[in-house]
């Protein structure tokens, strides 16, 4: 079975190192950046992004869309929310008819509110889809370290078929229905996940950060539900699971921004110093925004939004959060 993984980025290097521990698998990586996958292919390493994992030998490295999607059995789409549609329109008329995809992106895409599965069905037409969540680093994942994930998909046979790609004796996968909730729970995490980082960059310690989780997470589910996701999912890994890792983590690029933004850095200077992209950034308008228009309460968005787009300080943002009527839990 060839595996085709679209994407140069640590996510999409870690998958295809976890796919290679599987060696009837053939995976190919598709770097758009002809330099970048021609390194890749030399040093064997992403080091950009994951500097120290090693790809494996077997493992092909293109920028070439024909070579990589020629024959694919299965696309994974592995690249930011917002490069996502013109990466596919890219690659459309050179893979197989139907060949279904699995998305590892966590975010949604401004202005249209859509989905990373929604996107893939909207270019590249009717096919089965199924979503990866939950706690995943690349940087650890990558080194073998164990790990939990779900993967989420209307079609039961392809989420059961990506189920026994991914798995390894230190990659767990579990199986779930609830492909609208799995998608929501990987977006609005990183949007708390940069609120969590506020916390951390003002010196507000372990109180108020676990105090902004618990209440996050009672956000994500709110929102969710109100789309019609299952209430349950976002208790499991890919809500709390997801949620706990990327407010707390040293790898986690969100609360990495939010912790230099609660340290008086601008936005600006933060994402020119970047390597990867911060998806929480662009998805706090889309959740902001699409919260607003479905009235839905997201009071955490709401502050995350106005730190990012609207100059209001940090410090002004956890006041007026703290300064909310009174109200039961």
């Amino acid at each position: 079975m060839k595996i085709t993984i679209l994407g140069g980025g640590g996510m999409a290097t870690a998958c295809a190192v976890v796919l290679a521990e599987h060696p009837a698998l053939d995976v190919s990586i598709w770097a758009r950046n002809a330099q970048f996958a021609r390194d890749m292919t030399t040093s064997r390493v992403n080091d950009r992004l994951l500097p120290g994992v090693r790809i494996p030998d077997r493992i092909n490295i293109t920028s070439d869309a024909a070579s990589a999607a020629s024959g694919a059995d299965v696309l994974v789409a592995a690249v930011p929310t917002a490069f996502l549609r013109q990466a596919l329109i890219e690659i459309a008329d050179k893979l197989p008819a139907g060949v279904p995809v699995l998305s590892v992106i966590k975010g949604l895409e401004n202005d249209t509110f859509a989905r990373p599965t929604q996107i893939i069905t909207n270019v590249l037409g009717s096919r089965s889809v199924a979503a990866l969540g939950g706690p995943c680093h690349a940087e650890e994942a990558a080194r073998r370290k164990p790990a939990s994930v779900v993967i989420a998909s209307e079609d039961e046979a392809f989420a059961t078929t990506v189920q026994k790609l991914f798995a390894t004796d230190r990659f767990r996968v579990y199986t779930n229905r609830d492909l609208l909730g799995v998608e929501l729970a990987g977006a609005l995490k990183n949007v708390i996940a940069i609120a969590a980082g506020i916390c951390d960059g003002l010196g507000y310690g372990d109180n108020a950060k676990s105090a902004l989780i618990t209440r996050g997470l009672a956000e994500m589910t709110r929102f969710g539900v109100a789309l019609g996701a299952d209430k349950q999912t976002f208790f499991g890994l890919a809500g709390l699971g997801d949620l706990i890792t990327t407010c707390v983590s040293r790898h986690g690029r969100n609360r990495g921004v939010g912790e230099r933004l609660g340290r008086g850095e601008a936005l600006a200077n933060i994402l020119a110093s970047m390597t990867a992209v911060a998806e929480g950034v662009t998805t706090a308008r889309s959740i902001h925004d699409l919260a607003r228009q479905k009235v839905i309460d997201m009071p955490i968005t709401r502050e995350v939004f106005a730190v990012l787009f609207e100059t209001k300080s940090p410090a002004a943002a956890t006041e007026s959060l703290m300064q909310r009527p009174p109200r039961g839990e």
